[in-house]
C-alpha cells in the first residue's frame, strides 16, 4: 500500500509539472531551464513539438546516465522522464480551457512556479527526479568534479540565458521569478519545512566525502571509528548535519562519490551552538 501511494504520489507531481508547463510557461514563454525550458526555445525558433523535444532529449540523458552513472541511479530518474513528455502532451489544450491571458505576467510566473515547486517537490520528496539537466550535473559532479551548485548555474543558467536572447529581458526577468519560487517551494515541500537533516555516513571513502562536506560546503562533521557487528571490520562513520535546501544535493553527491555507501538520515529539529566545532574523534 505505501509503495501504491508513493507512486501516486510521483504521477501526481509530474502532472503539476506538465500543467504548470502548459498553463504558465510555455504559453507566455518563460524559460525556467531545463530540457522543458529548451523545448520553449525550440518551438519558437523551430516550431518543433514541445512534447516530442523533451522526450527525445530526456531518453538522450537516460541512456547517458545509464552509462556514466550506472543503473541505481538512473532507475529513479526513469519514471519522470518518460511520463512528464507524455502528461505534457495530455495537458497541451489546457491553456484553452482555463485562459490566463488577462492576468499579469508576474501573477503568472508566480502561479506557475508555485505550482511547479510543489510538484517537483512531491517528486524529490520520493527520491524521484523529473531527469533532464539534472542528470548533466550529475554527470559533472562525477566526471568533472563539478560541484552540482556551479554545474546547475552553468547548464541551466545557459538555457535561461538563451532564453533572454530570444525571447527578451522582461521574460528572462519573469522567468527566474518562477525558477526562484520553484527552488524555495520545492525544497519546503520536500522536507516538510523541517530546518535541518542529521547525516550518517559509513562509507570506504570517507576522506572524500570528508573533503566534499567541509571544504566544498563547509560543513562542520564527526568521525567516529567503527566496528561492523558481524563482519568485525573497521570502518569510519561521518556524522554531519545539513541544511534543508542543501539535502538533496548532499545525498546525490555522496551516492556519487561512493555508490555503496551506506547512509542514514534522521530529522533534526534542534542545534543548540551551532557555530562550535564538533569534535573528530580518530
Amino acid at each position: 500500500m505505501r509503495i501504491i501511494k508513493k507512486y501516486i504520489t510521483v504521477i501526481i507531481g509530474i502532472l503539476f509539472i506538465a500543467i504548470s508547463y502548459n498553463l504558465f510557461f510555455s504559453p507566455n514563454q518563460l524559460d525556467t531551464g531545463g530540457i522543458s525550458g529548451l523545448a520553449i526555445v525550440i518551438h519558437e525558433l523551430f516550431f518543433f513539438e514541445e512534447s516530442i523535444v523533451i522526450f527525445i532529449g530526456n531518453i538522450i540523458l537516460l541512456i547517458l546516465s545509464f552509462l556514466i552513472l550506472g543503473r541505481d541511479l538512473t532507475k529513479n530518474t526513469l519514471l519522470g522522464s518518460i511520463l512528464l513528455p507524455v502528461f505534457i502532451k495530455l495537458t497541451s489544450g489546457i491553456s484553452n480551457i482555463l485562459i490566463m491571458k488577462d492576468l499579469e505576467l508576474l501573477i503568472i510566473a508566480v502561479l506557475g512556479g508555485v505550482l511547479s515547486g510543489l510538484g517537483y517537490g512531491l517528486l524529490f520528496k520520493n527520491n524521484f527526479t523529473s531527469g533532464g539537466t539534472d542528470i548533466l550535473n550529475q554527470i559533472a559532479l562525477k566526471k568533472f568534479k563539478i560541484p552540482l551548485n556551479k554545474s546547475m548555474i552553468y547548464i541551466d543558467g545557459s538555457i535561461v540565458l538563451l532564453g533572454g536572447i530570444v525571447f527578451g529581458i522582461d521574460s528572462m526577468i519573469y522567468s527566474i521569478i518562477s525558477l526562484l519560487i520553484i527552488s524555495v517551494l520545492s525544497n519546503k515541500t520536500m522536507l516538510e519545512l523541517n530546518k535541518n537533516k542529521i547525516f550518517y555516513i559509513l562509507t570506504k571513502k570517507s576522506s572524500e566525502i570528508q573533503e566534499y562536506l567541509t571544504k566544498e560546503l563547509k560543513y562542520d562533521i564527526t568521525i567516529f571509528e567503527t566496528r561492523g557487528g558481524f563482519s568485525k571490520k573497521h570502518q569510519k562513520l561521518i556524522l554531519c548535519s545539513v541544511k534543508t535546501k542543501d539535502y538533496y544535493k548532499v545525498k546525490t553527491a555522496i551516492q556519487l562519490i561512493d555508490s555503496e555507501a551506506f547512509i542514514t538520515i534522521t530529522e533534526n529539529y534542534e542545534i543548540m551552538n551551532e557555530n562550535t566545532m564538533v569534535p573528530q574523534i580518530d
